[in-house]
Order: C-alpha cells, then sequence, then structure tokens
C-alpha cells in the first residue's frame, strides 16, 4: 500500500482488480478546498488510457512488477520470442503484448519486459532507437530545405516521415513513443 503522494510515473497501481500505470500525475492545491492528485493512467492489459483524480493522501494498493532484462530473438507467426538474460530462458509473448514496440524490434535487441506475478504485462522499450532506412524515394537535388518530409521504411518494416534529403541506407534515431524522426545519426 501506498499514498497518492507517492506516485511516480511507471508505478503500476491495482485499482479494483485491475492493473494500471501511472503515465503522469500532477499534485494540486487549490485556493479553497482540500488538496488532490490529477492522474493520467493505462491500463496495462487494453492500453486505455484515462484520467483519474483522487484526494491528497487517499491509500492505494501497488502492484508488484518485476521488470526482466530481455533480448528479442525472432518472430514466430504471431507470437515474439524473447529469451531472459540472466537464465537464457525463452518467453513467447502475444502481438497484444509487445503492442507498438514490434515496429521497432530488432532480432538480438535488449529491452525490458515487465511481469507481474509470473505473466508477461507490457515491452518497455528505451526512449529511441537507431535503425536503418531500408528505402525511400531519391530526393531531388535542391531538396536540401527544411520542412519537406517524405515516407521512409526502416528496416524493421515501419514507415515514418524523414526529412526530403535522407537517402536509403542512412541510419535514423526514432521515438519509441510516437514514431517521430529524431535526427540522421553518423558512423
Amino acid at each position: 500500500m501506498a499514498t497518492t503522494n507517492d506516485l511516480k510515473n511507471g508505478m503500476v497501481l491495482n485499482l479494483e482488480g485491475q492493473l494500471w500505470q501511472v503515465l503522469e500525475f500532477q499534485h494540486v492545491k487549490p485556493g479553497k478546498g482540500p488538496a488532490f492528485v490529477r492522474t493520467k493512467i493505462k491500463n496495462v492489459l487494453s492500453g486505455k488510457i484515462i484520467d483519474k483524480t483522487f484526494n491528497a493522501g487517499t491509500k492505494v494498493e501497488t502492484a508488484t512488477v518485476d521488470r526482466r532484462d530481455m533480448q528479442y530473438l525472432y518472430h514466430d507467426g504471431n507470437d515474439y520470442v524473447f529469451m531472459d538474460e540472466s537464465d537464457y530462458d525463452q518467453v513467447s509473448l502475444s502481438e497484444e503484448i509487445v503492442g507498438q514496440a514490434a515496429n521497432f524490434l530488432l532480432e538480438n535487441q535488449s529491452l525490458q519486459v515487465a511481469f507481474h506475478e509470473g505473466t508477461p504485462l507490457y515491452v518497455e522499450m528505451p526512449a529511441s532507437v537507431v535503425l536503418e532506412i531500408s528505402h525511400t524515394e531519391p530526393g531531388l537535388q535542391g531538396d536540401r530545405s527544411s520542412g519537406g518530409t517524405k515516407p521512409a521504411t526502416l528496416e524493421t518494416g515501419y514507415e515514418i516521415q524523414v526529412p526530403l534529403f535522407l537517402e536509403t541506407g542512412t541510419k535514423v534515431k526514432v521515438d519509441t513513443r510516437n514514431g517521430d524522426y529524431l535526427g540522421r545519426v553518423k558512423e
């Protein structure tokens, strides 16, 4: 058990038998009336995001989440196979659990998988990854200005928007939360 004053981003709460991960929280002390905590929480299993307000100091039940370092091995039908880096056990995770992380997964990549009482909950990707552009249309001479973008397919098969001057084979940094292009990576 914890109180709403102890909330942190990433903490997992057990509310009414369901697991919710804290995405954002804000302590609010209005001029009039009691203080409260405004949160944005995400259902760990369904991915649904809701806003919930708690009175300050309210007790909330926390869930024990075990984050394990795993290595992504390969995609097998509808499952993604990961290996625990500590004991080399292999775990198959469904597409629902892997979710948007599948767009940025490369074989042999290390990341974290969150478990609750032995059940895998979600894959935790780093904030950004470096991937190579496998295909994009060539830029035209004079396309060096900032502002214009074009579609580019990454080596994972995911498509993002990149500046016009980038070419096939260029390594780029991509934000794993929203798929945005962050910059070119020098080799």
